[in-house]
């Protein structure tokens, strides 16, 4: 039986939980072998930022240059961790349906990676909710680390 993932994705929000998730997605890229993608993916959480009045293009557009800033940083991380075949994305609205169903498909993965919780202080009283949407709602395997 092949238990090979073709394609694994890892949701990063930049907490340490995100990074501890990244690792785990980076080692297990690197262990399925060479044929295996490594999808880094990021979601500006855009209705979060309305709901707080902070929306506006400047803020956006410094938001996205430091999202595609940090996702190059790990896309470097992991082809120096033995990864061939990395590709970064940075995507637009609520990360619990983007994360759960729109890149698993856009990138045609097969494994999901996400931290058990991420900047949200709140959410880290238990598993993380968006983390916790994903787990019940991704048609693909879902790893959580913690």
């Amino acid at each position: 039986m092949d238990i090979a993932y073709k394609t694994i994705l890892i949701a990063t929000d930049g907490s340490k939980e995100a990074g501890d998730a990244f690792k785990k997605a980076v080692t297990m890229a690197a262990v399925h072998g060479k044929e295996t993608e490594l999808v880094i993916a990021h979601v500006i959480d855009t209705p979060s930022l309305q709901s707080m009045g902070t929306f506006d293009e400047k803020f956006l557009e410094k938001l996205t240059n430091e999202s595609l800033d940090s996702l190059e940083k790990l896309k470097k991380q992991a082809i120096e961790s033995g990864v061939k075949n990395v590709k970064t994305h940075v995507e637009y609205g609520s990360p619990r349906q983007l994360i759960a169903y729109k890149l698993p498909e856009k990138f045609k993965a097969d494994l999901l990676i996400v931290g058990a919780t991420g900047l949200n202080n709140i959410e880290k009283l238990l598993i993380g909710s968006v983390t916790s949407f994903v787990v019940r709602n991704a048609k693909i395997d879902v790893l959580i680390t913690k």
